[in-house]
Formats: C-alpha cells, sequence, structure tokens
C-alpha cells in the first residue's frame, strides 16, 4: 500500500539558515501515514472516535538533501506489516520540481484500545494491506 501526498514548505517550518528543521520532517511522515491510512482504510478521527490509537514505537530518518520556505515536497508512503502487532510506514521524502531526494525515513507503530492496552492490528486493516 503506498500514497503520495504534496506540501509546500511554510516558513515557520525552518530554521535561522533557511533550511527545512531537521524534525519537521517527522511532521511531514505524519501528514504521508495520515493521508495513507485514511487511502487505505479509514481517517484516523474515526479510528480515535473507535478508541483506537497509533502510537509511535521507533522512528527513523536519513537527511540526502534539503528543502527550503516555499519549496513543494512529494511525500511517498508506504505502509507493511513486520508484525501481527505493529504497523510500519517507509517515506521517501523529494522535492516536486525536480524529484530530488530530500529524506528517507521510518516510524513503526502499534495499536492500543482506549485503556491504552496493546492490540493486535485489526484483521480488516490486514486484509487491506496483505490481500
Amino acid at each position: 500500500m503506498s500514497a503520495t501526498t504534496t506540501v509546500r514548505v511554510r516558513y515557520g517550518e525552518t530554521d535561522a539558515m533557511g533550511w527545512v528543521y531537521h524534525a519537521t520532517y517527522l511532521t511531514y511522515f505524519e501528514v504521508g501515514r495520515t493521508e495513507l491510512i485514511r487511502k487505505v482504510w479509514r481517517s484516523y478521527r474515526e479510528l480515535e472516535d473507535e478508541g483506537l490509537k497509533l502510537p509511535v514505537v521507533q522512528a527513523g530518518c536519513r537527511y540526502f538533501r534539503g528543502a527550503r520556505y516555499d519549496d513543494e515536497i512529494m511525500i511517498e508512503s508506504r505502509m507493511t506489516l513486520p508484525t501481527p502487532a505493529r504497523i510500519r510506514f517507509d517515506y521517501r521524502i523529494g522535492r516536486a520540481a525536480d524529484g530530488v531526494r530530500l529524506v528517507e525515513g521510518f516510524t513503526e507503530h502499534c495499536f492500543v484500545d482506549e485503556r491504552d492496552k496493546p492490540i493486535p492490528v485489526p484483521a480488516d486493516l490486514i486484509g487491506r494491506v496483505m490481500p
């Protein structure tokens, strides 16, 4: 499962040197992840309304080039299920104008219920990711 989301860099996302601040890329990962979940399953709002949450249990990021204010970037997100209890998202962020790779990374999540107790990945999501 994959999806591509486009975002324009806002001024407040840059540092004093004019580059996108390194931690902002994790926020871009969230944008891509949220849109991918919506595309293949349902909105994150609906998950929360059902008492489900997806906390991050691990994250990684590798930087190749930087983006600047007003650059349009593409966030490519891919979802896999490494275990019955975890869901993983891999990301590639590139500059839309020339396709240059800026950042690659991942986040791994578990599902928890309304009491914050870990639960298996819901069967209906498994059916969509691994038909």
